[in-house]
């Protein structure tokens, strides 16, 4: 059902247009309109065979309570069919038909990643990548792919703690149970060894949830690690994964931005910042993000992400290093944000770049990976 959905989504541009051009007047019943706009992605988009997306789609006018309708998905489908060969996205030639993004965020990607926009955008409309982390406290990269491929499962290694498999439920993964394995983005995985913790130090996961990171930090080195999160629910999920991977650590409700409610005044030697932000990187996996997000938004999560690094400063030792981290790709929650905190901080500096990591600490998604930034900031 997911699959369909976001199928549906990353060709919204394009199913909207064909839609429009196969209607003779708009429809009001916007069940129907969905209805009809996933058919079109089934007959595009899968290997469904047409005359069962056809019929399912009939067979679903009933529950929505038009079933004077059937005829009409009937007729738009077939006569999809018909003309398809006129109804392909070069008929129409706009950005968010072509490419399936709005036209302010493609001509956004245009501007601030003019070599690498068009191929971030083609892979983020393809299936996402499944890929594993190796607890490796419990085993490593060898045994897991030799165990992976003692189950019929397709696996490469990709560097690091990461393997890279066929998309399935983590039900049909051995050892994942027993937590020997995780499932997180490549990129993802770049974080915990970007902040370099050490055994004994006190580490700060500022927005933990749903605790990925948190419990890759704890795979590392032997810390006293605090996972903080601002939702309660979410902070269900951490303890979950805590438990499963057979690692532990303190988790507290709370704010960030507001280490008044929630700090005892120790300090951390290191703290992760993986800020809210507009989510631009994983919109392969997330596809409404990019309908539902606006221009403006980004001005919102700036400020934000201002207020969250210049009060999670306050609990950094000196010496320390925080690791600010997005999943975006748009310059004004990355280098923009960084660069005006450390206009205004004097104790603070920007380290080099970890090899592999472009001058500016911006990853952006292809087949392998979503799209992540990252900044190393130490204080002095």
């Amino acid at each position: 059902m997911r699959d369909i959905c976001h199928q549906a989504l990353r060709g919204l541009g394009l199913l909207e247009a064909q839609l429009s051009s196969l209607l003779v007047t708009p429809l009001k019943h916007p069940g129907l309109r969905y209805l009809l706009l996933v058919g079109l992605a089934q007959l595009q988009f899968t290997r469904a065979k047409p005359y069962a997306v056809v019929d399912h789609a009939v067979k679903a006018v009933d529950p929505l309570g038009v079933p004077a309708a059937r005829g009409l998905v009937n007729a738009v489908l077939r006569n999809y069919l018909r003309r398809r060969e006129t109804l392909t996205a070069a008929h129409w030639g706009e950005a968010e038909v072509l490419y399936g993004y709005p036209a302010w965020w493609i001509d956004k990607l245009r501007n601030q990643h003019p070599d690498g926009w068009k191929a971030m955008v083609e892979s983020t409309n393809r299936h996402p990548p499944m890929t594993l982390r190796v607890n490796r406290r419990r085993t490593d990269v060898e045994s897991m792919l030799s165990a992976l491929t003692a189950a019929g499962i397709d696996a490469r290694a990709l560097g690091g703690a990461a393997i890279r498999v066929d998309p399935r439920p983590v039900a049909e993964l051995p050892g994942f149970a027993e937590g020997l394995i995780s499932v997180q983005d490549a990129g993802a995985q770049l974080a915990a060894p970007l902040l370099d913790v050490l055994d004994g130090q006190r580490v700060l996961d500022a927005c933990a949830a749903p605790g990925g990171k948190t419990t890759h930090l704890l795979e590392l080195a032997d810390i006293d690690l605090t996972a903080l999160d601002s939702d309660a629910r979410r902070l269900e999920r951490v303890q979950a994964n805590l438990k499963r991977l057979g690692l532990a650590a303190t988790v507290l409700t709370g704010d960030a931005s507001q280490p008044g409610q929630w700090w005892d005044g120790r300090p951390f030697q290191r703290v992760l910042l993986d800020a809210p932000c507009s989510a631009s990187g994983v919109t392969r996996r997330h596809p409404d993000i990019r309908w539902n997000r606006r221009q403006g938004d980004l001005l919102r999560f700036s400020q934000q992400q201002v207020a969250f690094l210049e009060n999670v400063w306050q609990v950094l030792d000196g010496g320390g290093k925080l690791l600010y981290a997005t999943c975006s790709v748009f310059r004004e929650e990355n280098d923009s944000v960084v660069e005006s905190f450390l206009a205004r901080q004097p104790d603070a500096s920007l380290e080099p770049p970890a090899p592999g990591l472009s001058a500016g600490g911006q990853i952006l998604p292809d087949d392998e990976r979503d799209g992540f930034y990252y900044a190393l900031l130490r204080k002095r």
